[in-house]
């Protein structure tokens, strides 16, 4: 990539960034030769020579990567440019034109900028200085080839540059240095105070070799003592400041005078800070390292200096940050060493002042704390093999974390010890360095894992929530005792016998309790190194106890009968039979069940279980030991008792409904079938029973009850669904949702909107109490705004008129439709009347002019018809305002006296009420017209119109005298005008026309201000637009999102605080290598069918493109080719309807125009306020630093910054990738935009002998360099490097995205996070509310702790693309609205779901930041953030209010990838401590809702499948042997209501109504319950049960796969657009483990039940019940073909085909993708077994074993074997299959032996084979046996064999390949593959032969676009137009 742009770019200008990085240093160079160019090209020759020069001293043998060819560029330029240049040169040698060029520069440049006090200035200043340095640099080189001296003058001014470029360095946010103080970000008085703070040294011990810098601070003197970096210093420092002066200024709304640090806001931060390592000191028994001093000027420098410290170990920490106690530990020894240092302790070793272990010299903290500890960290990860090895044998982040929670941990030492058992690696490492005498080296210290090991089993779900279980399994084994027992009856519980009999639940618990333990025992056997004596005590005791219970139990159970049942009888006759004492057991039961008392009380009084969790009494903590092993998290996370009788309410409703619906509908109609089948005698069997003797028929009553048994284990979930609709739907409903649907409830509701803008978005100046409780909820009204408050009228102006403008820049709206919905922004006073925006008022005046015209002097009718309508009205009353104002202020001279008398006149009328009887007002339209045509004219302004107006002038005069007024009113009044100039008695006709014609008489042209233009415009819209604008806007989108925020301005919300006092806040977002901006190129390219991402986006959003021409002024596409600025916004459209960085930049980027606007609203005089925000926008130019926009700026700095975390950047620069050009633009275009990049070096090795360079990693942050104002400097687009932060190694260890965060998170700033990913959006509406929402940290939620995570919703905005898109966008839209609002509240356990929330910074960064990175097992990173913070007792909020907009996977394939990504990731959550933790922390319902909300509901997926299985299994086990026959005459076979429902209650699942039923509620609460019900008719008309059924299968496959082998990993799904076909070997290789094959086993199982159940059942029952599952076959076969668009195109039929065949075929070896061979494929698809264990090993034969059922089973059903039963059979039909593959195997052999030397002898072998095989059956069929059914069946039989010999031979193959069979289980193999893949093809080529099928498909797939009035098939079919004429281009 790099030679070939660096040998492109020799021609034009030589791109300095393109530099290979071990020659970054050379880069500045470049960048001036680049700069200097275009003034002076002999510059610029002799810097780039200076360049090659510095290049080949800086790696002399070009060892570097990309080097050679970089210097081979640059040497073929300055070849060819030198001569040219040397002609150029004015002076007479270069180091004359070098010295004259440098004073020509300093001058021009650096004195005419020297005081400059503006933020553009000191950027170019910064910038002009860095130049100068680079261009002495190169002077000096010249004067030292030319041996010249160097002019005294140059010297003096160059040791200015040097002195002042160490000051002016780029800065972030704040500037620094000295000459900036008078920026207006630095004027700030709390800023001021922080930095005088921090300045503050008095009575440091500075080391003796110190040279005093000025303005020194705190942080450099903890630099210099323990040696952090320069840059981290730096970072840091901006940081605390920024921090400290937020939470002052927030405390102190008003400025003091004299900057001064409070020390309130400083210990506020404080707390928040040590908070944790306070927990951590109390938690180990130590004592914190924060002393303070006792004299109180010391106090608060002591306290910056601990914060500092912290901070500074934070910030250089790398991959330790995700060890929050592993900071705690480094900072507890180095804060105790600042203190020795203060206090002046003496070292006892040495006798000096004590210093601190590490440090003094440069880098010592990264190398010596951070390093060695960073390297245990990545030998872990190396030996996790990228996740592929277990678990369970190597430490992750939380592991090797955990260690610190021990007091062990003291054990490292400081300085720490480097052969402490923290360090060791295992043994494995050390086998090969034995020592000479081969004794083994030094036993194996490795630690091991800490408090718990993550094992792959599927125990572990039943481990983390045994309570739940237990409970549901005790709950059967009562139901079904009561139903086995007397009535049956619930009541019958009662009588003696059977209350008896319930009481052995006991003995079943205590079993229970026992297997809980020994679980627990054998899950943490690997952590049992690093365990303490008391925890493995603990783990034996319970053991101990639980077996004792098991023994006691029973024991005396038995002797509470009189006359014992069975089981009771044997134990008694060990015991000895003495009389029975019931007594024993009430006693023993009531002893077992005190710890349950115990905790019963507890949990109905959190508050009690809070204290004693965290309390550190040695009794209590016995207590609690035997509860639970104590930790360090998850200790008093109790809710309030409020929130608990909520969740305990919701979750007791939903219990007793389902036991309820399992007793009477499942369990007790099933008993009474179970008896009558256990008496009956089967002695007639179809095969070879082994058991033909078993009691009760055991086999049939276990295939009956299994599938019921299960889906009583499942349906919990299903209620779980319901319920949540119903509590969802009530609390969304509470919280005005949807009360704002439509544009005709926000027109009737209009009139309030600017009230709640002002109450909403607006601070409060007064402060009244608000209305609290249930009233407030159920009415929240703002008071209708009057009139004559400006100030409020203005305001909403602003706002509004904002949020309009956006959405034309986002082109939703056309210019038309933004002019009628606009308030003027200058408000016109003279009206007094509040003027609403035109789409309100349109087509009234014409309405209204209509009604007067016909009311014959009706006066009171036509105004009672006029105020019924309120618009009508205000729209009359503005007009006459505004006509009366216009026509006063154009007329001037003598006229104005007549055109005053009338108006005066009329308004006399007004006021009496009488207009229109006096007046005549049929002549009224004649007026309107002609004030049409002078507003026509007033628009165009045009001087040669003058006549025309004068003329109108007149013509106005006389309709509204003669017409209007009837003459005799007047006549005087205008006769007094002439008699004013000097005439009597009447006036010639002739003369009246003269009236306005003199000069002066009309002011036109008006001289136009932007007030004046949009007042004429407003009016003429309000005059003329005669059809009414109910549908503007008329785009959905825009509609939408107007209601939407209307609405939201009625919802709860917090009061909005002045922009200065809000909280601080950032936005983070990782960015990997995604699209950033779509290059032209994408854009045109068109895919296989010939469609352009450009077309298809043009027909997706028709009118959004028609607006974009509209804005950009041009006619077509072809018009947008001509220039550059047109292309680039081209690109800029086309890339935020796709999701791009570029789309989510801009998003994030409106929190900071919002927050402009906001101060400007806060911080405006009345009459700014009253000019407008538009007005300062456009009058930007009066800069200045007092100016009221930079004020604004200066505030939204402090407020908010964005920081994209680009982990590539730095290469993609280097390399010339145009991803790192489109970033660079973004960051010029938003200059308060930071790119966070991990910089990767190479650094030359000193040592020659290395040939490889070592590479060092940095964090780095850069912003853009500012564009200068100078304009005859070439515009560079170029950053500029702020901090660059050394890093210990490669950052990312773990799982990429974290990590990610995790590097960046160092650069944000504030006291909130909000974390966004890449496809995401935002609006200019919803940032307005961003300061509301984040008040919401300051209150508590539940009465017990302040919010850390506040949760947001999400609007999906990818569902318009194609059906797909459409169920998955309604699935998750559901998701994150009604399904987050009810885990938030009331059930409590909403943890982090991903992306728009926003955490309490300062919590998370001080307890392993936002999320998760260890490999794998924290695949879902952003689940584990909620759950950390849960279990840190953070509690997470979610909000209605506010949303932001995200996008989702489209195609199918997509789609399946991203839902196998989350099933992965709940598999690996199963088996994390974390779940472990809540499952066993939480209180036992909010344990539930935390199980059904997390991995309960993948689990009940899996069960759901699962029930299917062991349902056709089961009937297969009857029909086969004959059972079925036998009991046909059983109602329990023949028709079984009970397990009818069971399998209703599967296909309820499976059929996707669990997701619909929520769905339905929110779009019903939304959009309305009747658009809600339509919406789901037309899902399924479009399939989505298809859709969903298929995706079931795909949640089970993975979630099941990742328990028992693991193999998760990260899936890229791609965020494009899918119109494309995916080809048929695509959706083979992904989908024919997780569907294919098991839809053809299911085929199998139906098939067999079918030909061998048919004889005797009725057909109804036997539809009913396997319907569900032939439809579960039917999608998982053809689902992925149905859904491809142009899936039946015959042509791309054939296309797949040719492809499918040449896949199968090829040949894989190494180096081969999965995507070209089928072997590469294969050995990769079962690759996960490699690494499964065991147990995983053991599982999979297990299960294989099921194949060979069909063999045993249907082999004596063969017409031949009719008659016998023996085992024999079997036998044969084995010798069958051997004889087979013997036979295959020869053939295989014998080709590659015999096929080239003895080829016919083989031919012969050949033909020999199959005449032998044709003779046999030919026999087999003479005699009078073998049927063709005969055939079937046998396919059917040995089939499956073969499959299940496959998968056990996949499982085993280390021994298969030493056997020498691999190669024939492959041939085997692709001979199956070969058969699967025919079936599902034969079938849909056979649909594809019918034209109307991809007619149908299409409309079915598109029907979102279709109802938008788009040809698709169109775009599908590709018939482009003019194809030809493009391509010529």
């Amino acid at each position: 990539m790099r030679t070939q742009t660096a040998g492109n770019l020799g021609e034009s200008m030589f791109d300095s960034e393109v530099v290979p990085s071990s020659l970054s240093e050379i880069a500045p160079i470049l960048r001036v030769a680049n700069e200097v160019e275009s003034s002076n090209p002999r510059v610029a020759y002799l810097c780039r020579f200076y360049a090659f020069e510095k290049a080949h001293r800086l790696d002399p043998t070009s060892s570097g990567r990309g080097v050679r060819q970089f210097k081979t560029a640059l040497l073929q330029r300055l070849e060819r440019e030198n001569a040219p240049t040397y002609m150029e040169r004015g002076k007479k040698s270069d180091a004359r034109e070098m010295q004259s060029f440098y004073q020509h520069y300093y001058k021009k440049y650096i004195q005419a900028l020297q005081n400059a006090a503006d933020k553009a200035d000191r950027a170019q200043l910064t910038k002009a200085y860095q130049t100068a340095n680079v261009l002495f640099e190169v002077l000096k080189a010249v004067n030292l080839t030319e041996s010249m001296e160097v002019d005294r003058e140059i010297l003096e001014a160059q040791d200015k540059v040097a002195e002042k470029t160490q000051i002016y360095v780029p800065y972030n946010i704040l500037p620094l240095d000295p000459d900036s103080a008078n920026q207006a970000i630095m004027r700030y008085p709390e800023i001021q105070a922080a930095v005088l703070a921090l300045r503050y040294t008095r009575g440091l011990p500075w080391p003796n070799e110190h040279n005093k810098k000025k303005d020194e601070d705190i942080l450099d003197w903890l630099q210099e003592m323990f040696g952090f970096q320069k840059d981290n210093v730096a970072n840091q420092r901006e940081h605390l400041i920024l921090l400290l002066a937020n939470v002052h200024i927030r405390q102190f709304p008003k400025p003091d005078q004299q900057p001064k640090l409070d020390d309130r806001a400083l210990t506020d931060v404080m707390k928040k800070l040590f908070k944790n390592y306070k927990r951590w000191c109390k938690y180990l028994d130590r004592k914190s390292s924060l002393w303070l001093p006792t004299i109180q000027q010391d106090v608060q420098q002591r306290k910056l200096l601990y914060m500092g410290l912290y901070l500074l170990i934070w910030g250089e920490a790398a991959n330790l940050r995700f060890m929050p106690e592993c900071l705690c530990y480094i900072y507890h020894h180095m804060a105790f060493e600042l203190y020795g240092m203060l206090a002046g302790n003496v070292s006892p070793m040495t006798g000096e002042n004590v210093k601190p272990a590490y440090g003094g010299e440069d880098e010592a903290f990264l190398r010596k704390v951070v390093t060695p500890i960073y390297e245990v960290i990545a030998r872990e990860a190396e030996r996790s093999k990228r996740g592929k090895s277990k678990h369970s044998q190597w430490r992750n982040y939380d592991d090797l974390n955990e260690y610190f929670w021990s007091v062990d941990c003291f054990r490292l030492g400081w300085p720490m010890r480097a052969d402490a058992d923290f360090f060791c690696l295992p043994i494995e490492r050390l086998r090969f360095e034995k020592s000479e005498d081969n004794k083994p080296a030094n036993r194996d210290r490795w630690l091991g894992k800490v408090n718990f090991v993550e094992i792959r089993s599927f125990w572990h779900i039943f481990r983390s929530f045994d309570r739940m279980w237990s409970f549901f399994i005790l709950c059967l084994q009562v139901m079904i005792i009561v139903a086995w027992n007397g009535s049956g009856n619930p009541s019958s519980i009662f009588e003696v016998d059977v209350f008896k009999k319930v009481l052995s639940v006991f003995i079943t618990a205590a079993i229970l309790k026992l297997g809980q333990a020994i679980l627990d025992v054998i899950l943490n056997w690997k952590a049992r190194r690093s365990m303490s004596f008391h925890v493995k005590l603990r783990y034996i005791l319970k053991v101990v106890s639980a077996a004792a219970w098991v023994i006691v139990l029973p024991v005396t159970y038995a002797y509470t009968w009189e006359n014992p049942p069975g089981f009771a009888q044997t134990i008694k006759s060990w015991f000895g039979s003495t009389a029975n004492s019931p007594s024993l057991f009430i006693l023993a039961v009531v002893i077992y069940l005190s710890p349950n008392m115990l905790s019963a009380v507890l949990f109905l009084f959190p508050f009690i279980r809070r204290v004693l969790e965290r309390s550190n009494y040695r009794i209590v903590m016995l207590i609690m030991w035997w509860s639970q092993p104590r930790l360090y998290v998850g200790r008093g996370m109790h809710e309030s008792a409020f929130s608990l009788f909520k969740y305990t309410l919701f979750w007791i409703l939903l219990i007793i409904t389902k036991l309820a619906f399992s007793f009477y509908i499942e369990i007790k109609p099933l008993v009474g079938p179970t008896k009558d089948i256990m008496r009956v005698r089967i002695t007639d069997f179809q095969w070879h029973e082994f058991f033909p003797r078993a009691k009760n028929n055991i086999g049939v009553v276990i295939a009956l009850w299994a599938p019921i048994i299960l889906v009583y284990f499942m349906d919990a979930q299903i209620w779980y669904a319901i319920f949540s609709t119903i509590f969802g739907g009530i609390y969304g409903a509470f919280r005005r949702l949807g009360e704002i649907r439509t544009l005709g409830m926000l027109r009737s509701r209009f009139q309030s909107l600017p009230g709640a803008f002002n109450g909403c978005l607006i601070p409060e100046e007064r402060s009244e109490p608000k209305k609290k409780g249930l009233r407030a909820t159920l009415s929240r009204n703002f008071a209708e705004i009057p009139s004559n408050k400006e100030k409020e009228a203005a305001r909403f102006a602003q706002l509004w008129n904002k949020v309009i403008t956006s959405f034309r820049e986002e082109d939703l709206i056309s210019d038309r439709e933004m002019n009628l919905l606009l308030v003027p922004y200058w408000a016109d006073r003279d009206l007094g009347l509040i003027q609403w925006p035109p789409f309100l008022l349109a087509s009234k005046i014409p309405i209204a002019l209509d009604m007067a015209k016909d009311s014959n002097g009706k006066d009171r009718e036509l105004k009672k018809r006029i105020e019924a309508d309120d618009y009508m009205s205000c729209a009359v009353k503005e007009c006459y305002a505004s006509f009366r104002n216009i026509i006063k202020f154009l007329v001037q001279g003598n006229e104005k006296r007549v055109i005053d008398d009338i108006f005066s006149e009329v308004d006399r009328h007004i006021e009496a009420g009488n207009l229109i009887s006096e007046y005549k007002m049929s002549s009224l339209p004649s007026l309107y017209d002609h004030f049409v045509k002078l507003i026509k004219y007033l628009l165009d302004n045009k001087q040669e119109d003058r006549d025309q107006v004068v003329i109108l002038f007149q013509d106005m005069l006389e309709v509204v005298t003669r017409d209007i007024m009837m003459e005799d009113h007047i006549s005087s009044l205008v006769e007094s005008v002439h008699g004013g100039s000097g005439h009597e008695g009447l006036v010639p006709l002739e003369q009246r026309y003269q009236l306005f014609a003199s000069s002066g008489a009309i002011r036109f042209p008006a001289p136009e201000t932007e007030a004046w233009k949009e007042k004429i415009k407003r009016l003429y819209l309000l005059l003329t637009t005669k059809e009414s604008a109910m549908d503007v806007p008329s785009n959905l989108e825009a509609r939408r999102r107007i209601s939407f925020f209307s609405n939201s301005l009625f919802m709860d919300m917090p009061e909005a605080p002045k922009v200065r006092n809000m909280l601080s806040f950032s936005v983070l977002t990782p960015y990997y290598t995604e699209e950033v901006l779509f290059s032209l190129r994408d854009l045109e390219i068109h895919n296989e069918d010939g469609v352009s991402i450009l077309f298809y986006l043009q027909k997706i959003f028709p009118d959004e493109w028609t607006n974009f021409l509209e804005r950009v002024k041009c006619n077509n596409e072809e018009e947008l080719k001509g220039s550059d600025e047109l292309e680039e916004e081209l690109r800029l459209w086309a890339s935020y309807r796709g999701q791009t960085l570029t789309r989510t930049v801009r998003g994030m980027m409106y929190y900071r125009k919002a927050l402009e606007l906001q101060a400007f609203l806060d911080m405006a005089k009345h009459e700014d306020l009253m000019e407008g925000y538009k007005a300062i926008e456009l009058n930007s130019d009066d800069k200045g630093e007092r100016s009221l926009l930079t004020q604004c700026q200066a505030v939204a700095d402090m407020k908010f910054t964005y920081v994209v975390s680009c982990q590539l950047y730095g290469i993609h620069k280097r390399s010339g990738d145009a991803r790192a050009q489109d970033i660079l633009k973004l960051m010029t275009k938003y200059p308060s935009l930071r790119v966070a990049y991990i910089d990767e070096v190479e650094e030359p090795s000193k040592d020659r002998s290395k040939k490889i360079n070592q590479k060092v990693y940095y964090s780095a942050l850069v912003k853009a360099v500012p564009k200068s104002k100078d304009s005859s400097i070439p515009v560079q687009n170029l950053d500029q490097v702020i901090y660059r932060i050394k890093l210990p190694g490669p950052a990312i260890l773990g799982e990429g995205k974290p990590e990610n965060q995790n590097h960046a998170i160092i650069f944000t700033r504030g006291e909130g996070l909000q974390t966004i990913d890449m496809n995401q959006d935002n609006y200019m509406e919803e940032a307005l509310k961003m300061r509301n929402l984040l008040q919401e940290f300051l209150k508590k939620h539940d009465g017990v702790r302040y919010p850390s995570i506040l949760g947001l919703r999400e609007h999906i905005f990818t569902g318009s693309v194609s059906s797909l898109a459409w169920f998955m966008s309604n699935q998750e839209t559901s998701f994150v609205t009604i399904g987050q609002r009810l885990l938030a509240n009331p059930l409590k356990v909403r943890f982090h779901y991903g992306h728009p929330d926003v955490f309490d910074r300062l919590f998370h960064l001080t307890r392993g930041g936002v999320s998760k990175a260890s490999k794998i097992i924290n695949l879902s990173e952003d689940i584990f953030a909620g759950f950390n913070s849960t279990l840190r007792e953070g509690n997470v909020t979610h909000h209605e209010y506010i949303q932001v907009g995200k996008g989702r996977d489209v195609g199918l394939n997509q789609i399946s990838m991203f839902e196998a990504k989350i099933a992965n990731g709940n598999g690996e959550q199963t088996l994390s401590r974390d779940l472990y933790r809540l499952g066993h922390r939480f209180d036992f319902f909010r344990m539930l809702s935390c199980y059904f909300t997390t991995i309960g509901f993948y689990f009940s997926t899996l069960i759901t499948v699962l029930t299917v299985y062991v349902f056709l299994y089961g009937r297969l086990y009857l029909v086969l042997s004959g059972l079925e026959e036998g009991l046909i005459t059983q109602p329990a076979i023949r028709d079984n209501k009970p397990l009818q429902v069971a399998l209703a209650s599967q296909s309820f699942v499976q059929l996707g109504f669990m997701m619909s039923l929520p769905m339905l509620m929110e779009i019903g609460l939304e959009r309305g319950f009747r658009t809600a019900l339509s919406e789901f008719i037309l899902m399924q008309l479009q399939l989505a049960p298809v859709f969903f059924t298929f995706s079931l299968g795909t949640k089970t496959h993975y979630y099941g796969r990742t328990l028992l082998h693991g193999g998760a990993k990260y899936r890229s799904t791609g965020r494009g657009f899918v119109v494309f076909h995916a080809k048929f070997a695509d959706n083979y290789r992904l989908y024919s483990r997780s569907h294919f094959v098991k839809g053809i086993e299911m085929m199998i199982l139906l098939i067999v039940y079918q030909i061998f159940g048919q004889s005797y059942r009725g057909a109804v029952a036997y539809i009913l019940i396997t319907i569900s599952m032939w439809f579960m076959v039917g999608t998982w076969l053809f689902a992925p073909f149905l859904f491809n668009p142009s899936g039946f195109e015959w042509q791309k039929i054939v296309d797949d085909w040719t492809d499918w065949n040449k896949w199968i075929s090829n040949r894989g070896g190494i180096g081969v993708p999965p995507e070209k061979s089928w072997e590469s494929w294969w050995e990769e698809e079962q690759e996960h077994l490699q690494h499964s264990g065991k147990r995983g090993i053991i599982a999979e034969i297990v299960l294989a074993l099921r194949f060979f059922i069909y063999q045993y089973g249907l082999v004596y059903h063969l017409k031949m074997t009719k008659h016998t039963k023996s085992f024999l059979v079997y036998g044969v039909s084995w010798l069958v299959i051997f004889l087979v593959l013997f036979v295959m195997k020869t053939v295989s052999v014998g080709r590659r032996k015999f096929s080239a030397n003895f080829q016919l002898v083989f031919r012969l072998i050949k033909g020999l084979i199959f005449l032998t095989f044709i003779s046999i059956l030919v026999t087999l069929i003479a005699l009078p046996h073998m049927t063709v059914r005969d055939i079937i069946v046998c396919i059917l039989a040995f089939m499956p064999t073969g499959w299940g010999m496959l998968l056990i031979a996949q499982a085993l193959k280390p021994v298969i390949h030493r056997a020498g069979f691999w190669g024939s289980v492959r041939t085997l193999a692709r001979g199956y593959e070969i058969v699967m893949g025919l079936l599902l093809f034969t079938p849909v080529a056979f649909l594809a032969w019918f034209p109307f099928v991809s007619e149908f498909q299409t409309r079915m797939l598109f029907n979102q676009a279709f109802s938008r009035g788009l040809q698709i098939s169109r775009i599908l079919g590709g018939q482009r137009k003019d194809r030809s004429s493009r391509n010529k281009e």
